[in-house]
C-alpha cells in the first residue's frame, strides 16, 4: 500500500555518509532512525531511481540544491534525497552534486524503507528501485505527496514543492 497524505512516515532506518566528523556522527556511513530524525522538523523528501542516473543528476538533485534557500525561507528544516543505493554511493554522488549542507543523501540500500512507503518498482536486471516522488513531511506526517508516472519528471521537482508551500 502506498503512503498517502495524512499518514505518518513508517518506522525504518536510512544511512547517510558523513564527510565531516562531528560529536555523535563519526566519519563514514551512519545509520539513522527515521522517526527520531524527522521528529519536530519540516522535511522536503524526494526519491529517485538511482545515483548518477541522467535525470536524477541533471535535474532532480540540482533543482533542490538550487532552491535550497527558497525552501528554507518557506519553513523547510531539511531536504532529503532518498535512493536505493548504499551510503558510499550516495556520499560520492552528494560530493559530485555539491550538496554539502543543503541536501542529505539518504541511502536505502536494501529498499526496506522504500517498500514500507509503497514506492518501489522493479527494474529488469537491476532489481528494486525507488519511484520518483517528492513529499513534504511535518513532524513525521505527510502533508503533500507527488508521485511521478513511470519515466516522467513533472511533479517531484523543487519548483513544485515550493508552489505547494505557498
Amino acid at each position: 500500500m502506498t503512503i498517502k497524505v495524512g499518514d505518518r512516515l513508517p518506522e525504518g532506518q536510512l544511512q547517510e555518509f558523513i564527510d565531516v566528523e562531528t560529536e555523535g556522527c563519526p566519519l563514514g556511513p551512519n545509520t539513522f532512525n527515521v522517526g527520531e530524525i524527522s521528529k519536530g522538523k519540516k522535511i522536503a523528501i524526494f526519491g529517485l531511481p538511482g545515483a548518477f542516473t541522467p535525470t536524477c543528476s541533471a535535474k532532480h538533485v540540482p533543482g533542490y540544491v538550487e532552491k535550497y534557500d527558497a525552501l528554507k525561507a518557506k519553513g523547510v528544516d531539511e531536504i532529503w534525497c532518498l535512493s536505493v543505493n548504499d551510503a558510499f554511493v550516495m556520499g560520492a554522488w552528494g560530493r559530485d552534486q555539491n550538496v554539502s549542507g543543503k541536501v542529505r543523501m539518504m541511502a536505502d540500500g536494501a529498499a526496506e524503507f522504500t517498500k514500507k512507503l509503497g514506492l518501489e518498482f522493479d527494474v529488469p536486471n537491476l532489481g528494486v528501485r525507488c519511484r520518483r516522488f517528492s513529499m513534504l513531511v511535518d513532524n513525521g506526517v505527510v502533508k503533500s505527496l507527488n508521485i511521478e508516472e513511470p519515466k516522467q519528471f513533472a511533479v517531484s521537482d523543487a519548483a513544485t514543492m515550493l508552489k505547494q508551500l505557498g
